[in-house]
């Protein structure tokens, strides 16, 4: 009796039953009912493209070769005859190969009678290993040709060399060719004429007189291919990057100091925005000048800053904020702040996380899209769902190598192109733009992949204690205490030098860097510049000339620069000596010459000052019009109140509100351990109870609304009822058809031992357990025959 594809799934151990579900977790996404479902599914064409998708070259050549080793009678390959087609390699290694097939399912039957799963030829070339159909599928005459040896070989050696040529071109696939009436050039007419090539028409269409489309017959395309053999070149093995080797130290160290520039440029193109935020575009996104702006901030190039507000945006700290009828801005939320109070480790890892798992490419801002218009930054066309596989798939290329190994990125498209050639094919650009986010966010360093970005890619994996990854946080603890301890540790002090400039050796201090935004205007991720608009600044928010002279001598390893002593001096004296009200606004200083040149200034005449008294000026102007345009000017005069008390304020902080990080759906639940063992258990009870069900008797598949031939009525509930009661007294086992909680219809050969309070209780001898059955929901009972 023959096996059928099911049976040889039932007979599996739940081991390898298990190991299956491992390697193609689609075939339980949901559970299926039973194994029966489950064997359907694993011979659709969308799960076996999907699992064909995560091959590698070799593999799918050999599948390929057992493609073209079926027998034309039984469609049944063997190992033996796989072998024959792949001369000059490793048994062993094309054995593995087949194994690997078979632990997935594509291959099934014993070694001498493999079959492959039907669905492999709809969803793969129709030409396995680029060879064309047989010549007797084709043409008698190409048919006759191949079928003498010798002569079809004096036939390709006599051939022209041009149209030696197409053969040769043919031969490594694919042998069709596309021909119109003027391009039936005389070396294919040649060929043709010598019956090498058969002129075929397209699917679905006559041949033409003229044979729009030749194609090479399988037979002369293995003699030429005599030296490489049938399958032509095979590679057992992945193409091994020829790049150099980095020690592990120095792309640790290099990898490190570009995570401090990537959180350093993040935070400044934060800042850029919640100074001046930029607004929504209509078609969404952010806009080609605000990018320029953003970058110009930040000291990095347009690509990076549109990379970094991406991260940013998917980890949660930048979002839209409403400012008006129908006007958004770009803002930073409250996430950005408490996110800025973490160590630099905790900022990287947030910023690396969302990177990872966001479905954008930012690669595509600043290219333009199918009707010609620029994708912008944050905007919808910048969205591809294959962004994290395509990041987590270059990193794994790296993670596979040597540590220290910096292989180019021509390299590492090779051995992606190995790896996964379905997966991989068309996908160059979205690699890049992997292969660049890691190098610009400090994940590899001089090319390498640094130690904690191992342990990140590690981490991000499942555990037992974690299947649903409920945790992140906690899975990348051992990459943040890695990066922690190649970061230098933070610093409390600054070197002041007698340019003005302030150079932090190190990463500053909380407190320290809440000081440096007041102080001093940032020129590097280590460089501050104390500049008068920065002392004014501190002035501003209640810091008077002594505090900045004992904050600078605590602070600085350096002696305090004169011309530092003499600038906050100098405008302490100026600061506040002109103060302003409401009227719309007032201006009142003790010093009436000052007045006076506040009216006389040409640059101030917008504000329509007026003197009312010898030392008040009044203005239409609102108080923050009319101080933002003095200081403009070069003045420096402060607010005060209704009593003339000197009012101080920090610049109120706009943020957008706080949004969740917007990163890829995860794929399904992760079947690893006891839920893994759950799943199998679960089909296997599924299994049984389907296969009960069919030995039930017909009036209980009939009350089941099953479709019995000849039956026109079921059995009565209050029948049912009456067979139970007998079946308690004589103590014999009989058929029971219920409704379970979930509305599925069910059936169970038990032994009653009760009926009372709405309930039968009955006993199951082969799973040997008391069952409880609500009297309501059963629908027949039949003695067992």
């Amino acid at each position: 009796m023959a096996t059928t594809f099911a049976d040889q799934l039932r007979s599996l151990p739940d081991e390898a039953l298990g190991a299956l579900i491992q390697l193609r977790p689609d075939l339980v996404i949901p559970v299926p009912a039973d194994i029966s479902a489950l064997a359907v599914r694993a011979q659709s064409r969308n799960s076996v493209a999907r699992c064909l998708d995560g091959l590698d070259e070799f593999t799918l050549a050999i599948l390929d070769a057992a493609r073209l080793s079926r027998a034309a009678d039984t469609a049944l390959t063997s190992v033996d005859a796989i072998l024959e087609l792949t001369p000059g390699i490793s048994g062993d290694d094309v054995r593995a190969a087949i194994d690997r097939l078979r632990d997935r399912f594509l291959l099934h039957g014993p070694p001498e009678g493999l079959q492959v799963v039907g669905a492999v030829d709809e969803v793969t070339s129709p030409y396995p290993a680029g060879l064309g159909r047989p010549a007797d599928f084709l043409d008698p005459q190409s048919a006759a040709l191949c079928a003498d040896r010798a002569r079809l070989r004096r036939t390709v050696l006599a051939a022209p060399p041009g149209a030696r040529a197409v053969l040769d071109r043919l031969a490594a696939g694919p042998p069709i060719g596309a021909l119109t009436r003027d391009s039936v050039a005389e070396p294919v007419r040649w060929l043709v004429e010598q019956h090498v090539l058969v002129p075929v028409s397209e699917a679905g269409r006559a041949p033409r007189a003229d044979g729009e489309l030749v194609e090479l017959p399988r037979e002369v395309g293995m003699l030429l291919r005599r030296e490489t053999g049938p399958l032509g070149v095979l590679r057992p093995r992945p193409p091994v990057p020829d790049g150099p080797s980095r020690g592990p130290r120095s792309a640790d160290s290099a990898g490190a100091g570009q995570t401090m520039e990537a959180v350093r440029a993040t935070e400044s193109l934060l800042e850029a925005l919640a100074t001046e935020p930029a607004p929504v575009l209509r078609t969404g996104g952010l806009g080609v000048r605000d990018l320029k702006r953003l970058a110009k901030a930040a000291g990095i190039d347009e690509a990076g800053a549109a990379l970094l507000i991406e991260t940013a945006y998917a980890a949660g700290l930048l979002g839209e904020a409403e400012i008006g009828p129908s006007q958004d801005v770009f803002l930073p939320t409250g996430a950005y702040d408490l996110w800025r109070a973490t160590g630099l480790a905790h900022r990287w890892a947030a910023l690396a996380r969302a990177w990872l798992a966001m479905t954008r490419q930012p690669g595509l801002v600043g290219r333009r899209d199918e009707r010609d218009r620029p994708i912008n930054a944050l905007a919808p066309d910048a969205e591809r769902a294959g962004s994290p596989l395509a990041r987590r798939e270059i990193l794994g290329a790296l993670a596979e190598l040597e540590p220290g190994a910096a292989p180019g990125l021509d390299d590492l498209l090779a051995l992606l192109a190995w790896q996964a050639p379905r997966r991989a094919r068309g996908r160059e650009a979205v690699h890049t733009d992997a292969y660049t986010g890691a190098a610009l966010l400090g994940v590899t360093g001089l090319g390498a992949l640094t130690s904690y970005a191992r342990l990140l890619l590690a981490d991000g994996g499942p555990h037992d204690s974690d299947p649903l990854g409920l945790h992140p946080e906690d899975a990348h603890a051992d990459a943040v205490r890695a990066l922690d301890q190649l970061l230098p540790a933070p610093v409390d002090h600054i070197l002041l030098q007698a340019d003005l400039t302030v150079i932090v050796p190190g990463p500053p201090e909380p407190e320290l860097a809440g000081e440096l935004d007041v102080l001093a205007d940032p020129e590097s991720a280590s460089v501050f510049r104390v500049t008068p608009a920065s002392v004014r600044r501190a002035f501003d928010i209640g810091y008077q000339a002594a505090d900045l002279h004992e904050l600078f001598q605590r602070r600085s390893r350096t002696p305090v620069p004169q011309t530092l002593t003499y600038l906050i001096d100098d405008a302490a004296r100026r600061h506040g000596g002109l103060r302003s009200g409401s009227a719309g606004s007032y201006l009142r200083s003790d010093d009436e010459a000052l007045l006076a040149e506040v009216v006389a200034d040409k640059r101030v005449t917008g504000l329509d000052l007026r003197r009312i008294a010898p030392t008040v000026l009044v203005s239409p102007r609102p108080v923050t019009r009319l101080l933002g345009a003095l200081r403009e000017a070069g003045y420096a005069p402060v607010a005060e109140d209704a009593g003339g008390a000197t009012v101080l304020t920090r610049p109120k902080a706009r943020r957008a509100p706080t949004r969740s990080p917007r990163t890829a759906e995860p794929a399904g639940p992760v079947l690893i351990g006891p839920r893994l063992a759950g799943v199998v258990e679960q089909l296997r009870r599924g299994d049984i109870a389907t296969r009960a069900a069919r030995r039930a008797p017909v009036t209980v598949r009939a009350a089941h609304g099953q479709a019995i031939p000849g039956l026109t009525a079921v059995q009565q509930h209050t029948q049912a009822m009456a067979v139970l009661q007998q079946a308690v007294r004589d103590k014999v086992r009989v058929w029971v058809g219920y409704v379970d909680s979930h509305g599925a219809t069910l059936s169970r050969l038990v032994r009653p031992v009760s009926m009372s309070a709405g309930y039968l209780r009955a006993e199951d001898e082969r799973g040997e357990s008391l069952h409880t059955f609500a009297l309501h929901r059963i629908t027949a009972a039949v003695p067992e025959e």
